[in-house]
């Protein structure tokens, strides 16, 4: 499984990038058709408040794929909104 993370405007840290898939792992054993992960992470408008921008892509194949964008005061917390937000539509193609 393939996780990408990009970083616009800025440079991602060691530290974010194990916290990011360390998260996204744990999603992906929920569900094993995940085929692959894109994390897109952009500082919205510098030196303002929630101002860190998360996008996360799941490709699931025979489905469209997952989406799900959140904006938080750091990446971290907008990385966790991300993962519940997919986590929930994640259950709900389960339950179909």
């Amino acid at each position: 499984m393939d996780i990408k993370i990009k970083s616009i405007h800025f440079d991602a840290t060691e530290k974010l990038q194990d916290f990011i898939n360390k998260k996204i792992e744990r999603l992906v054993r929920r569900n094993e058709d995940i085929s692959g992960v894109e994390v897109n992470l952009k500082v919205v408008k510098p030196e303002t408040a929630m101002n860190k921008e998360a996008a996360v892509k799941l490709a699931l194949p025979q489905r469209d794929d997952l989406f799900a964008s959140k904006v938080a005061d750091s990446f971290e917390e907008a990385i966790d909104l991300c993962v519940d937000a997919l986590k929930r539509q994640l259950e709900k193609i389960k339950e179909k």
